[in-house]
Protein backbone atom coordinates (compact mmCIF):
# COMPACT_ATOMS: atom_id res chain seq x y z
CA UNK A 1 0.00 0.00 0.00
CA UNK A 2 1.16 3.75 -0.53
CA UNK A 3 -0.17 6.09 2.42
CA UNK A 4 -0.43 9.32 3.12
CA UNK A 5 0.37 10.53 6.56
CA UNK A 6 -0.78 14.23 7.21
CA UNK A 7 0.58 15.59 10.53
CA UNK A 8 3.55 12.55 10.17
CA UNK A 9 5.94 13.94 11.91
CA UNK A 10 4.13 14.66 14.89
CA UNK A 11 3.75 12.38 18.17
CA UNK A 12 0.81 10.09 16.82
CA UNK A 13 2.20 10.59 13.22
CA UNK A 14 5.66 9.37 13.56
CA UNK A 15 4.47 6.10 15.36
CA UNK A 16 2.23 5.25 12.35
CA UNK A 17 4.78 5.82 9.74
CA UNK A 18 6.99 3.66 11.87
CA UNK A 19 4.04 1.02 11.92
CA UNK A 20 3.39 1.50 8.51
CA UNK A 21 6.90 1.19 7.35
CA UNK A 22 7.31 -1.51 8.75
CA UNK A 23 4.64 -3.74 8.01
CA UNK A 24 6.01 -2.89 4.18
CA UNK A 25 4.17 0.19 3.03
CA UNK A 26 5.16 3.27 1.10
CA UNK A 27 4.57 6.17 3.34
CA UNK A 28 3.94 10.29 2.31
CA UNK A 29 4.18 12.09 5.39
CA UNK A 30 3.18 15.92 5.39
CA UNK A 31 4.30 18.40 7.87
CA UNK A 32 4.59 21.80 8.57
CA UNK A 33 6.34 21.31 11.64
CA UNK A 34 4.44 23.90 13.55
CA UNK A 35 3.78 20.95 16.52
CA UNK A 36 5.57 18.50 14.80
CA UNK A 37 9.47 18.13 14.53
CA UNK A 38 11.73 16.46 12.05
CA UNK A 39 13.73 14.78 14.75
CA UNK A 40 10.52 12.52 15.26
CA UNK A 41 11.08 11.07 11.64
CA UNK A 42 14.99 11.30 11.50
CA UNK A 43 15.53 7.66 12.04
CA UNK A 44 12.88 6.69 8.95
CA UNK A 45 14.69 8.74 6.69
CA UNK A 46 16.47 5.69 5.13
CA UNK A 47 13.87 4.11 4.02
CA UNK A 48 13.73 4.08 0.07
CA UNK A 49 9.90 4.00 0.91
CA UNK A 50 9.84 7.21 3.22
CA UNK A 51 9.19 10.53 1.61
CA UNK A 52 8.50 13.16 3.71
CA UNK A 53 6.76 16.72 2.03
CA UNK A 54 7.29 20.05 3.94
CA UNK A 55 3.75 21.61 3.43
CA UNK A 56 1.07 22.86 5.06
CA UNK A 57 -2.73 21.32 4.60
CA UNK A 58 -4.50 24.67 5.24
CA UNK A 59 -2.72 25.69 1.67
CA UNK A 60 -3.68 22.84 -1.85
CA UNK A 61 -1.66 19.68 -1.41
CA UNK A 62 -0.98 17.76 -4.48
CA UNK A 63 0.34 14.24 -4.19
CA UNK A 64 1.32 12.68 -7.42
CA UNK A 65 1.35 8.93 -7.99
CA UNK A 66 -1.12 6.13 -6.18
CA UNK A 67 -2.56 6.32 -2.72
CA UNK A 68 -4.73 3.81 -1.17
CA UNK A 69 -4.79 5.43 2.53
CA UNK A 70 -5.09 8.96 3.86
CA UNK A 71 -4.16 9.19 7.86
CA UNK A 72 -4.98 12.96 8.45
CA UNK A 73 -3.45 13.37 11.87
CA UNK A 74 -2.61 17.13 11.23
CA UNK A 75 -3.73 19.33 14.02
CA UNK A 76 -2.50 20.70 17.45
CA UNK A 77 -3.64 18.71 19.83
CA UNK A 78 -2.53 20.11 22.96
CA UNK A 79 -4.11 22.87 25.26
CA UNK A 80 -0.72 24.56 25.17
CA UNK A 81 -0.99 24.29 21.48
CA UNK A 82 -4.65 24.98 20.46
CA UNK A 83 -4.51 28.27 22.84
CA UNK A 84 -1.58 30.25 21.39
CA UNK A 85 -2.89 29.11 17.61
CA UNK A 86 -6.53 28.94 17.35
CA UNK A 87 -6.91 30.23 14.01
CA UNK A 88 -4.96 27.59 12.93
CA UNK A 89 -6.38 24.76 14.63
CA UNK A 90 -9.79 26.16 13.27
CA UNK A 91 -8.65 26.31 10.10
CA UNK A 92 -6.41 22.66 9.79
CA UNK A 93 -9.43 21.20 11.58
CA UNK A 94 -11.76 22.39 8.43
CA UNK A 95 -9.94 23.45 5.52
CA UNK A 96 -7.09 21.13 6.20
CA UNK A 97 -9.85 18.30 6.20
CA UNK A 98 -11.36 19.52 3.32
CA UNK A 99 -7.59 18.88 1.54
CA UNK A 100 -7.08 15.98 2.73
CA UNK A 101 -10.58 14.46 1.68
CA UNK A 102 -9.38 16.24 -1.27
CA UNK A 103 -6.57 13.66 -1.77
CA UNK A 104 -8.51 10.54 -0.98
CA UNK A 105 -11.43 11.56 -3.60
CA UNK A 106 -9.20 11.85 -6.26
CA UNK A 107 -7.46 8.90 -5.35
CA UNK A 108 -9.92 6.34 -4.94
CA UNK A 109 -8.14 6.21 -1.23
CA UNK A 110 -9.58 5.04 2.55
CA UNK A 111 -9.23 8.38 4.47
CA UNK A 112 -9.06 8.08 8.46
CA UNK A 113 -10.08 11.13 10.17
CA UNK A 114 -8.39 11.58 13.80
CA UNK A 115 -11.10 12.87 16.02
CA UNK A 116 -10.85 13.14 19.22
CA UNK A 117 -12.59 12.56 22.64
CA UNK A 118 -12.65 16.23 22.90
CA UNK A 119 -15.72 15.81 20.94
CA UNK A 120 -17.20 14.80 24.34
CA UNK A 121 -16.21 17.94 26.16
CA UNK A 122 -17.01 17.78 30.03
CA UNK A 123 -19.39 14.73 29.65
CA UNK A 124 -22.29 14.46 31.09
CA UNK A 125 -22.73 10.31 30.14
CA UNK A 126 -20.02 7.98 31.82
CA UNK A 127 -18.46 6.54 29.90
CA UNK A 128 -18.43 8.23 26.60
CA UNK A 129 -19.32 5.80 23.54
CA UNK A 130 -19.83 6.21 20.12
CA UNK A 131 -23.30 7.61 20.39
CA UNK A 132 -23.35 9.66 22.97
CA UNK A 133 -23.51 13.99 21.03
CA UNK A 134 -21.20 15.67 23.49
CA UNK A 135 -21.54 18.59 26.28
CA UNK A 136 -18.98 21.18 24.52
CA UNK A 137 -18.53 24.99 25.68
CA UNK A 138 -18.23 26.00 21.17
CA UNK A 139 -17.05 29.70 23.18
CA UNK A 140 -14.69 28.23 25.70
CA UNK A 141 -10.72 27.58 25.43
CA UNK A 142 -11.45 24.66 24.11
CA UNK A 143 -13.60 25.75 21.58
CA UNK A 144 -11.22 25.97 19.13
CA UNK A 145 -9.77 22.76 18.81
CA UNK A 146 -13.09 20.71 19.90
CA UNK A 147 -15.24 22.39 17.52
CA UNK A 148 -12.74 21.56 14.88
CA UNK A 149 -12.65 18.40 14.99
CA UNK A 150 -16.58 18.19 15.31
CA UNK A 151 -16.71 20.02 12.20
CA UNK A 152 -14.22 17.97 10.59
CA UNK A 153 -16.37 14.80 11.19
CA UNK A 154 -19.53 16.50 9.95
CA UNK A 155 -17.27 17.11 6.55
CA UNK A 156 -15.86 13.35 6.06
CA UNK A 157 -19.70 12.22 6.69
CA UNK A 158 -20.87 14.40 3.82
CA UNK A 159 -18.10 13.65 1.77
CA UNK A 160 -18.94 9.90 2.21
CA UNK A 161 -22.31 10.37 1.72
CA UNK A 162 -22.37 13.31 -1.19
CA UNK A 163 -19.21 12.32 -2.84
CA UNK A 164 -18.63 8.02 -2.21
CA UNK A 165 -15.08 8.61 0.06
CA UNK A 166 -14.62 5.79 1.62
CA UNK A 167 -13.99 7.24 5.47
CA UNK A 168 -13.67 6.45 8.71
CA UNK A 169 -13.97 8.22 11.88
CA UNK A 170 -11.76 7.46 14.80
CA UNK A 171 -11.98 9.17 18.37
CA UNK A 172 -9.01 8.80 20.06
CA UNK A 173 -8.38 8.95 23.89
CA UNK A 174 -5.54 9.92 26.14
CA UNK A 175 -2.23 8.55 24.37
CA UNK A 176 1.24 8.72 26.00
CA UNK A 177 4.31 7.63 24.84
CA UNK A 178 7.98 8.48 23.39
CA UNK A 179 8.46 11.67 21.49
CA UNK A 180 5.58 13.50 23.29
CA UNK A 181 6.98 16.72 23.74
CA UNK A 182 8.12 17.80 26.88
CA UNK A 183 6.86 21.26 26.91
CA UNK A 184 3.42 20.40 25.49
CA UNK A 185 0.70 20.94 28.72
CA UNK A 186 -0.57 17.48 28.64
CA UNK A 187 0.10 15.69 32.12
CA UNK A 188 1.50 13.08 31.80
CA UNK A 189 4.61 14.61 29.75
CA UNK A 190 4.45 17.53 32.28
CA UNK A 191 4.29 15.25 35.34
CA UNK A 192 7.62 13.49 34.20
CA UNK A 193 9.45 16.51 33.13
CA UNK A 194 8.89 17.95 36.69
CA UNK A 195 9.57 14.77 38.14
CA UNK A 196 13.16 14.15 36.38
CA UNK A 197 14.18 17.85 37.25
CA UNK A 198 12.89 17.37 40.64
CA UNK A 199 10.29 19.98 40.50
CA UNK A 200 7.02 20.52 42.43
CA UNK A 201 4.67 18.25 40.31
CA UNK A 202 1.73 20.55 39.09
CA UNK A 203 -1.57 18.67 39.61
CA UNK A 204 -4.94 20.65 38.40
CA UNK A 205 -7.83 21.01 40.95
CA UNK A 206 -7.92 18.58 44.23
CA UNK A 207 -6.83 15.44 41.13
CA UNK A 208 -9.73 13.67 41.27
CA UNK A 209 -10.79 13.98 37.94
CA UNK A 210 -10.15 10.88 36.39
CA UNK A 211 -8.39 9.98 32.71
CA UNK A 212 -7.75 6.89 30.67
CA UNK A 213 -4.35 6.97 29.01
CA UNK A 214 -3.62 4.08 26.08
CA UNK A 215 0.26 3.53 25.52
CA UNK A 216 1.18 4.39 22.10
CA UNK A 217 1.23 1.29 20.25
CA UNK A 218 -1.77 -0.10 21.34
CA UNK A 219 -3.09 3.27 19.67
CA UNK A 220 -1.88 2.46 16.57
CA UNK A 221 -2.83 -0.83 16.56
CA UNK A 222 -6.04 0.19 16.84
CA UNK A 223 -6.11 2.48 14.03
CA UNK A 224 -4.66 0.53 11.68
CA UNK A 225 -7.07 -2.18 12.23
CA UNK A 226 -9.88 0.33 11.81
CA UNK A 227 -8.27 1.42 9.11
CA UNK A 228 -8.09 -2.33 7.08
CA UNK A 229 -12.40 -2.55 7.55
CA UNK A 230 -14.55 -0.41 5.42
CA UNK A 231 -16.32 1.09 8.81
CA UNK A 232 -17.26 4.61 8.70
CA UNK A 233 -16.87 4.88 12.50
CA UNK A 234 -16.81 6.28 14.78
CA UNK A 235 -15.01 4.51 16.78
CA UNK A 236 -13.62 5.24 20.11
CA UNK A 237 -10.01 3.77 20.61
CA UNK A 238 -8.19 4.49 24.18
CA UNK A 239 -7.92 2.62 27.31
CA UNK A 240 -10.79 1.91 29.31
CA UNK A 241 -9.30 1.62 32.40
CA UNK A 242 -9.74 4.89 34.25
CA UNK A 243 -7.37 6.61 36.80
CA UNK A 244 -7.37 10.00 38.78
CA UNK A 245 -5.40 12.85 37.47
CA UNK A 246 -3.92 11.95 41.74
CA UNK A 247 -3.13 9.17 40.87
CA UNK A 248 -1.02 9.77 37.40
CA UNK A 249 0.59 11.87 39.16
CA UNK A 250 1.71 9.55 42.01
CA UNK A 251 2.84 6.86 39.96
CA UNK A 252 5.37 9.44 37.69
CA UNK A 253 6.74 10.10 41.23
CA UNK A 254 7.88 6.18 41.72
CA UNK A 255 8.35 5.09 38.22
CA UNK A 256 11.09 8.23 38.06
CA UNK A 257 12.29 8.04 41.65
CA UNK A 258 11.88 11.55 41.86
CA UNK A 259 12.24 13.90 45.44
CA UNK A 260 9.04 16.09 44.03
CA UNK A 261 6.34 16.98 45.74
CA UNK A 262 2.75 16.87 44.53
CA UNK A 263 1.49 21.06 44.10
CA UNK A 264 -2.21 21.36 43.54
CA UNK A 265 -2.93 24.34 41.57
CA UNK A 266 -5.96 25.77 40.17
CA UNK A 267 -8.14 23.46 37.58
CA UNK A 268 -8.06 25.16 33.95
CA UNK A 269 -11.35 26.22 32.72
CA UNK A 270 -14.09 23.69 31.12
CA UNK A 271 -11.40 21.06 32.47
CA UNK A 272 -13.45 17.39 31.82
CA UNK A 273 -14.32 15.97 35.72
CA UNK A 274 -14.25 12.54 34.04
CA UNK A 275 -13.17 10.82 30.78
CA UNK A 276 -13.20 7.43 29.77
CA UNK A 277 -13.84 5.43 26.59
CA UNK A 278 -16.71 2.55 25.62
CA UNK A 279 -14.54 0.37 23.95
CA UNK A 280 -17.02 -2.03 23.15
CA UNK A 281 -17.75 -1.22 18.89
CA UNK A 282 -13.78 -1.68 18.92
CA UNK A 283 -13.82 -4.96 20.48
CA UNK A 284 -15.93 -6.00 18.37
CA UNK A 285 -15.44 -4.87 15.18
CA UNK A 286 -11.51 -5.07 15.07
CA UNK A 287 -11.06 -7.97 17.77
CA UNK A 288 -8.84 -4.77 19.25
CA UNK A 289 -8.31 -4.00 23.36
CA UNK A 290 -5.25 -2.35 24.87
CA UNK A 291 -2.29 -4.93 25.84
CA UNK A 292 0.66 -2.33 27.27
CA UNK A 293 -0.17 -2.31 31.10
CA UNK A 294 0.04 1.09 32.15
CA UNK A 295 3.09 0.16 34.30
CA UNK A 296 4.93 -0.73 31.44
CA UNK A 297 3.95 1.63 29.31
CA UNK A 298 5.04 4.07 31.75
CA UNK A 299 8.34 2.77 32.59
CA UNK A 300 8.90 3.18 28.27
CA UNK A 301 8.27 6.54 28.31
CA UNK A 302 9.90 7.46 31.36
CA UNK A 303 12.95 5.51 29.80
CA UNK A 304 12.46 7.85 26.37
CA UNK A 305 12.03 10.91 28.51
CA UNK A 306 15.54 10.38 29.98
CA UNK A 307 17.75 11.01 26.76
CA UNK A 308 15.97 14.22 26.37
CA UNK A 309 17.69 17.30 27.19
CA UNK A 310 15.33 18.98 29.43
CA UNK A 311 15.53 22.50 30.79
CA UNK A 312 13.84 24.11 33.46
CA UNK A 313 10.61 26.39 32.74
Amino acid sequence: MRAVVTGGAGFLGSHLCEALLARGDEVVCLDNFLTGSPDNVAHLMHHKAFRVVPCDLTDFVHVPGDVDLVLHFASPASPVDYLKLPIHTLKVGSIGTWHALGIAKEKGARLILASTSEVYGDPQVHPQSEDYWGHVNPIGPRGVYDEGKRYGEALTTAYRESEGVDTGIVRIFNTYGPRMRPYDGRAIPTFIRQALLQQPITVAGDGSQTRSVCYVDDLVAGILAFAATSDPGPVNIGNPDEMSVLQIAEDVVAATESGSEIKLVDLPVDDPKVRRPDTTRAQQLLGWQPAVEWEQGLERTVGWFRTVELEAS
